[in-house]
């Protein structure tokens, strides 16, 4: 049976995608943003366009290597948007595994039910800009902010392990902007700040602009450990 959730395809292996962890991770087809600087713009749509990957093989793939592998990292696209996700999420439980979830926070109600059902071992959720208009100009579309704070606040209590992370996108993030964030965030257990990366996006005017420095992406970092617990900087 071919699941509900249209799986677009999985990584074997990744050391990345799960800090400390060996894992699996699946790709799921369909956003309700518009990042300009999304790295994945192949996934924003639902399309028959991209060839669909049959539950059957990634079961197949997962069960033949649950001795080898510590989890599943569940992403997009953004994967709440599928109403199946938590039938997806049982099914990889029900082998023996662990999963996180990548999400932009956009749908808290479904985010609520995967932890309360004790669904997820791990969240990571996208923190794309200062949680006013701003908000909205980062994501290409209209957000409801609320529904990204009530996403941050049902996280920091979940009680599992989590991460809020930021691509810091020259132009539409300043490094107050990412002292506003670490502030709004304060007293979470982990923010990574992610370079960012011009060779793939959605928007290609962003090829032109260079990122960040490293030491100016290690001087964000600095700034955002007076709020946050533990602060990481990935990809420079």
């Amino acid at each position: 049976m071919t699941m509900l959730a249209r799986i677009v395809g999985f990584a074997k292996t990744s050391l990345l995608d799960w800090d400390g962890m060996v894992a699996t991770t699946v790709y799921l087809q369909g956003c309700n943003l518009r990042c300009p600087f999304c790295h994945n713009p192949d996934l924003i749509s639902i399309s028959a366009e991209v060839e669909e990957a049959p539950w059957e093989v990634l079961k197949e793939y997962l069960e033949d290597n649950t001795d080898f592998l510590d989890g599943v990292v569940v992403t997009g696209g953004e994967a709440t948007q599928s109403e199946n996700l938590p039938e997806l999420i049982r099914k990889i439980r029900d082998l023996g595994l662990k999963v996180k979830l990548d999400t932009n926070g956009t749908n808290p109600d479904m985010l609520q039910d995967l932890l309360q059902a004790g669904l997820l071992d791990c969240v990571a959720m996208d923190l794309k800009g200062p949680l006013d208009h701003q908000y909205s100009q980062v994501c290409g579309t209209d957000v409801d902010i609320e529904a990204i704070k009530r996403s941050i606040g049902i996280i920091m209590i979940s009680g599992i392990d989590y991460e809020f992370r930021t691509t810091v996108v020259p132009h539409y993030l300043s490094p107050g902007d990412i002292e506003r964030m670490a502030s709004f965030i304060g007293g979470a257990k982990k923010y990574a700040l992610q370079q960012f990366r011009n060779d793939k996006t959605l928007d290609k005017r962003l090829s032109k602009v260079e990122p960040y420095s490293e030491a100016q992406m290690l001087g964000m970092a600095e700034t955002a450990r007076k709020y946050v617990r533990k602060v990481i900087v990935r990809g420079i």
